[in-house]
């Protein structure tokens, strides 16, 4: 049977029997039986399913009233991911704050609902080069307190702390955050002067810069916790940036000249400290050595006194002795007592001067036939010099 047959779905019976499918007549007039009874109303007779038609489209309409409910209570139905909360309004005033999951709220335009990323890191650019001139320009360029001017470029890392806050407390939030980022940069580069930002100072700027900026949208109740402040690039402007490395040149010269400095600074002054040191010590020693030698002999004369006041001529002669002694001892000359006699004696005074200085070395061309000739000549002299302080001593003995 073809489904475009007009009996298709009537033969078989009204109940749809063996002949095909039920009756879509019959179908719809069960239905509205149905709900006449849930209405209150009972069908009788063999026309008791048959209903006038102003009922029937009444419960058509209750039917899709029920349906449009339906789905205006499902749209209150909605989605919050992990790193998301949503903030609940009920007629434009928040009521509620919800984390992830699946939510429902009352549709609208009872309740609405708005989802803020909490978790997500942002970052912002000041004085960006992908930026056109003139605005780059109008955030970049900083008056520092030395009446310089610098170019700075900056990064600002932030999250939210509070999404109610983020959402309602502000209106613009990105441009609230920018326009706090270049207020504070302004006031610390103000502060410090040309040189401390563009070298030593960048670290503490950052650092500053970043507690200000959190007490100031603390304030402002904005509900962002900055995270990190990060000084990209810092410089002088192009119109003097020749300039301004000729000047680093220099600062840089000036740099490892005071380093060279200090370095033969750190050479020359202990050397200088331990040869200072080294010669007062010296001078010390010498002090203590002088000065024991002069007690010394202070104490020796003081003994020689005492023993010349006990003999008087012993001791003189004693010590006019000893002066003969020691001033003859380095002399090179042969004092001879010739008034007590007129013998004369062969002093061998070659010999003498060797005796006293010492013997001298001997020589590789002196010969074996040589060495009888000088052992007798050393007796000699020695039997000579036993004989004149012989003499002597008997001189010595009868002029006393």
């Amino acid at each position: 049977m073809s489904l475009n047959d007009p009996q298709w779905g009537r033969k078989g019976g009204g109940n749809g029997g063996e002949g095909g499918p039920p009756d879509l007549d019959e179908m719809w007039r069960n239905l509205n039986q149905r709900l006449g009874g849930l209405f209150g109303r009972k069908g009788g007779g063999e026309g008791g399913n048959q209903q006038p038609p102003g009922l029937r489209q009444a419960g058509g309409f209750i039917i899709l009233a029920f349906l449009i409910l339906a789905v205006w209570l499902a749209s209150g139905i909605y989605t919050v991911d992990e790193s998301e909360q949503a903030l609940v309004l009920t007629f434009g005033k928040h009521t509620d704050t919800t984390g992830s999951g699946l939510r429902w709220r009352l549709p609208y335009p009872i309740q609405t609902h708005e989802l803020v990323n909490v978790e997500q890191s942002r970052n912002l650019k000041v004085g960006s080069r992908s930026q056109n001139k003139a605005a780059r320009e109008r955030e970049s360029l900083m008056l520092t307190r030395d009446e310089n001017i610098v170019d700075i470029e900056f990064a600002v890392v932030y999250s939210l702390s509070d999404a109610e806050h983020y959402q309602f407390n502000i209106a613009q939030q990105q441009e609230t955050v920018l326009q706090v980022a270049e207020t504070v940069m302004r006031e610390i580069v103000g502060k410090s002067s040309m040189d401390y930002v563009l070298n030593e100072g960048r670290e503490q700027i950052a650092v500053q810069s970043q507690k200000l900026m959190q007490e100031i949208l603390n304030r402002y109740n904005a509900g962002v916790a900055i995270s990190s402040v990060q000084l990209l690039n810092a410089q002088a402007p192009e119109q003097v940036q020749e300039a301004f490395n000729d000047a680093v040149k220099a600062r840089q010269d000036l740099d490892r000249l005071k380093n060279e400095g200090q370095a033969y600074y750190n050479d020359v002054v202990p050397k200088a400290a331990g040869m200072a040191s080294r010669l007062m010590e010296e001078a010390n020693g010498y002090r203590q050595r002088v000065v024991s030698n002069a007690e010394g002999e202070a104490a020796r004369f003081r003994q020689i006194l005492d023993e010349y006041s006990k003999a008087p001529v012993v001791t003189r002669d004693r010590l006019y002795m000893d002066a003969m002694q020691q001033v003859l001892t380095n002399s090179t000359k042969i004092m001879v007592d010739a008034r007590s006699g007129n013998n004369m004696l062969f002093l061998p005074l070659d010999k003498l001067l060797q005796a006293s200085t010492g013997a001298l070395p001997e020589t590789p061309a002196m010969s074996s036939k040589q060495a009888p000739a000088e052992s007798s000549a050393s007796a000699a002299t020695a039997d000579a010099l036993n004989r004149s302080r012989d003499s002597l001593r008997n001189r010595e003995r009868d002029a006393r």
